[in-house]
């Protein structure tokens, strides 16, 4: 079967080309990708050919969450031939101040499969074969599936949010924006005992998704912009609000149902977004951000291997990887989608 890869030359401009089989270095395992989900960043690269203030200068492989199977590996390197493993696209230089804080997530010099950021651009994983750091391929039990190890990355992404915010056991919690992200922090804050669960977007199909992952109550604000209104009461009752959305008014009103000295975790990314500092101040609200991962994508690998947390029903669609642009339009229409996969294996 001949290699392929997605390959982005500008905005819409998504091409499947044929590559030839990488060569393994020492330090690296060669990979037969099975799965590759499409994320939020990737539809930024192609809707608008960059993502923030990042361009495509070149032309990029896109992609970075993924499993696959290893063709082979390095002696001793603890990987067999065969085996399933999730593919970690974070590459810290393991050398700058903050990797030797503990802080990897923040390296100065860090190469993220997929990203635009430094020149030349990080390919990402959107190919068939990949030769990839023998310490990047977390390997994965017999029974789980690439559908579910090809999650490991959006989950270390929620886990790290979370660990952001205080306890959720017997919390309200408030999560804005129903995409991929919104939905693994349901399933998340079913999982840590919340004792209420509630979830905000614009689009009914997606808030279904949610309440499958374990929503008490989702809330079309489009539809019903009023439905947040009784957790308006006294000064706001909700504890922990995971924002997702990055959408300015779902900021706003988030805020203003927070309690008093609860918390807000923004994990949605955005432009400049004007904020009710009156509320954050007066109200003693903790406000803090969060950044991909460190540690936690072997904790999502591990609780994905173990079965502790089933995603299956974020990934509403998986399309032929040849079908990447169909795939691609898809993804971005949460109407009919939340996570879309591209299948390498066919």
């Amino acid at each position: 079967m001949t290699d392929i890869a997605c390959r982005l030359h500008a905005a819409h401009d998504l091409r499947i080309e044929e590559l030839t089989t990488p060569d393994p270095a020492p330090e690296t395992a060669l990979i037969r990708v099975q799965r590759g989900g499409i994320c939020g960043s990737d539809l930024h690269y192609y809707h608008a050919g960059g993502f923030g203030p990042i361009r495509v200068r070149e032309p990029i492989i896109l992609g970075h969450e993924a499993a696959g199977i290893v063709e082979a590996a390095p002696e001793g390197s603890g990987l067999r031939v065969g085996q399933l493993v999730a593919l970690c696209p974070s590459r810290p230089c393991g050398t700058c101040e903050f990797c030797v804080s503990g802080r990897e997530r923040h390296c100065l010099n860090m190469r993220f499969n997929g990203s635009a950021m430094r020149m030349p651009h990080e390919q990402g994983l959107f190919r068939s074969r990949i030769a990839h750091p023998v310490a990047q391929c977390l390997p994965l039990p017999e029974g789980i599936g690439a559908e579910a190890a090809a999650g490991a990355e959006p989950l270390a992404v929620c886990l790290h949010a979370l660990s952001m915010a205080p306890s959720l056991a017997g919390q309200r919690v408030l999560i804005t924006g129903a995409g991929p992200i919104g939905a693994i922090c349901t399933a998340l804050a079913r999982l840590r005992g919340a004792a209420e669960i509630v979830v905000t977007d614009v689009q009914d199909f997606t808030l279904g998704i949610a309440e499958r992952l374990g929503a008490d109550r989702v809330v079309n604000v489009a539809s019903d912009p009023d439905g947040l209104a009784a957790y308006a009461t006294g000064k706001g009752c909700i504890d922990v609000v995971l924002e997702c959305s990055a959408n300015p008014h779902a900021i706003a009103q988030a805020i203003a149902i927070t309690r008093p000295q609860g918390t807000v975790v923004q994990i949605g990314v955005g432009g400049a977004t004007p904020l009710p500092l009156n509320l954050i101040v007066s109200k003693e609200l903790r406000l803090v951000g969060t950044h991909r991962f460190d540690a936690e994508y072997a904790e999502a690998v591990r609780m994905i291997g173990a079965g502790q947390i089933d995603l299956a029903p974020m990934v509403t669609q998986v399309l032929p990887a040849r079908e990447a642009v169909r795939a691609f339009d898809l993804a971005g229409d949460r109407t009919q989608a939340v996570k879309v996969q591209l299948d390498f294996a066919v």
